[in-house]
């Protein structure tokens, strides 16, 4: 029986970058929950906002936070003010959750934490932007089919995608027995490592249950 890779993992260093970009030689696992915390009160606090990733740095014991948004205005606020919320928030979280795990926090040096926010302009030329305006819409009780069918319309009108592939799955259309629906344009290859394959996968949550929403698009061959 086959097992299906992740796109973008598969293709680490070869078209793809890691999202977290960071050695820990002690406390790999602190650092590896902090950035789990991080990204899920970013993701969860600012769903209008358009974040197609979150990308995390660490440099002596700093933190360096990379949001690519569609829609910067919503994060950044009046003046900078949004953005400072957001860090001072961001420090709250992971102080509070090492005092209620430790107690005691032996570490006392103060880390800095930075954000800083990144245009996506086109946001059709992203898996994950895409992903997350299909959920939208099934989410607003659109007819899927129509969903995909609009989504990839836009997809393939710009110039550097050469293929893409959306899939959904669950109780589409409100039906007793769950199912999956595919669209697909162009070329697809996902055995080419030097081609250079967004993926997504998003979740809508309907009054039928979690519908499952993948992309994938196909932006042409990377050669060094």
């Amino acid at each position: 029986m086959a097992h299906k890779v992740h796109p973008k993992v598969f293709r680490i260093k070869e078209t793809a970058d890691w999202q977290s970009r960071w050695f820990e030689k002690t406390a790999y696992q602190e650092a590896l929950r902090e950035d789990f915390l991080i990204r899920s009160y970013i993701e969860k606090n600012a769903k209008d906002a358009g974040i197609a990733s979150i990308e995390i740095e660490r440099f002596a014991g700093n933190i360096s936070i990379i949001i690519n948004t569609s829609r910067p205005g919503l994060l950044i606020g009046r003046g900078g003010s949004g953005i400072e919320e957001l860090r001072k928030a961001i420090v709250k979280i992971l102080e509070s959750d090492k005092k209620r795990r430790y107690r005691v926090i032996k570490d006392t040096r103060k880390r800095e934490i930075r954000l800083e926010i990144r245009e996506v302009k086109n946001p059709w030329n992203s898996a994950s932007l895409t992903a997350q305006w299909i959920a939208q819409q099934l989410e607003k009780r659109m007819p899927y089919r129509r969903a995909m069918k609009q989504a990839l319309a836009k997809v393939m009108a710009n110039k550097g995608i050469e293929g893409a592939k959306l899939e959904i799955s669950g109780r589409l259309g409100g039906a007793d027995i769950a199912r999956r629906e595919t669209l697909k344009v162009g070329r697809l290859p996902l055995q080419t490592l030097r081609a250079q394959i967004d993926y997504a996968l998003r979740e809508a949550k309907t009054t039928y249950g979690m519908i499952g929403v993948k992309v994938w698009m196909y932006k042409g061959e990377k050669f060094d």
